[in-house]
């Protein structure tokens, strides 16, 4: 009843909805990179919301099953083998005992997402298993590491399979390079120039991108602020540092920073500039409040519906 790890890959992560509400002793909430991707997985196995999934970075990642259950990979394509042979993302697929299942380099994308029937089994550490592995906490061990060979990840047995993909219309478009931001309120000390270079250019992410947060090279957009006193970071808070080079700041984001944020990245623009590998370049482009919302709210309704 569990899977066993063959090949730990550059990257492997337990990760559920996150770890909230602990901001304030500086946890950070953790949580899958790609929400979208991941709350399509646990919808396709009709598993809880939060149920504990696999987060896969790059791939070269590989299991063998122990038993017989159902799964679901959603996220990148990460050219996902089943005993050899190819496999898709964004649908189900019955896992019988002695199956290796592998994945690959990216085919596009960067992170897809392992979902089981039932959720991987793992003891929450402050009411989440989430791994960060900065602040050493969450996972299969509670002390966020990453999987490793070797390691068993315990699931319940299941030999009811049905057979179910995401909706077309539903799948992100990871090929779609524009990043939607909702202006901040510290906006008004970048001057109009400045806000104009923001939106109007192109940005390459940076090889020093990581689940942390996402550093872009690009144009330097300068805020008349000198500094500001420390504050609470929102996911997605873009700041901009000395150097004018924008740091996204994404999951595994320090609670607080005092550097002037722009705006912010909005849950669906986050998960599309977390499928961006190292080079690629993105844009950023403004939406009010009640767009993104309207944004959020269709995705969470298309869930529901499928549910």
């Amino acid at each position: 009843m569990a899977f066993k790890v063959i090949k730990p890959g550059l990257l492997a992560l337990i990760q559920d909805l996150g770890r909230h509400g602990h901001q304030s002793i500086g946890l950070t909430t953790g949580g899958p990179m790609d929400e979208v991707a991941f709350r399509w997985g646990n919808a396709l196995l009709d598993n809880d919301s939060n149920s504990a999934q696999i987060e896969i970075t790059f791939g070269m990642f590989a299991l063998e099953a122990q038993d017989d259950t159902s799964i679901a990979i959603t996220g990148a394509d990460l050219a996902a083998t089943l005993n050899d042979k190819s496999i898709t993302p964004w649908q189900t697929y019955a896992i019988k005992q002695g199956d290796v299942l592998a994945f690959h380099q990216p085919v596009w994308g960067l992170r897809a997402y392992l979902a089981v029937k039932g959720g991987f089994h793992c003891e929450p550490t402050l009411g989440s298993v989430a791994t960060v592995v900065r602040e050493k906490i969450g996972g299969l061990t509670g002390k966020g590491d990453k999987l490793q060979k070797g390691d068993v990840l315990v699931y319940k047995a299941c030999s009811d399979h049905q057979q179910r993909s995401v909706p077309r219309l539903a799948i992100p478009h990871y090929g779609n390079k524009e990043i939607p931001v909702i202006l901040g309120y510290q906006c008004q000390s970048f001057s109009s120039l400045e806000r104009a270079n923001f939106f109007s250019s192109d940005y390459r992410v940076s090889s020093n991108s990581d689940r942390m947060g996402y550093r872009l090279e690009g144009k330097a957009v300068h805020s008349d602020l000198k500094g500001i006193i420390s504050e609470g970071i929102a996911y997605g808070a873009i700041q901009i540092p000395k150097d004018g080079q924008p740091i996204v700041l994404l999951q595994d984001r320090q609670t607080i920073g005092g550097y002037p944020k722009i705006g912010c990245v909005t849950r669906v623009g986050g998960s599309i500039l977390a499928q961006q590998k190292p080079g690629d370049i993105i844009q950023f482009t403004p939406i009010t409040v009640d767009q993104a919302e309207r944004e959020r709210h269709l995705q969470m309704a298309r869930l529901a519906q499928w549910r």
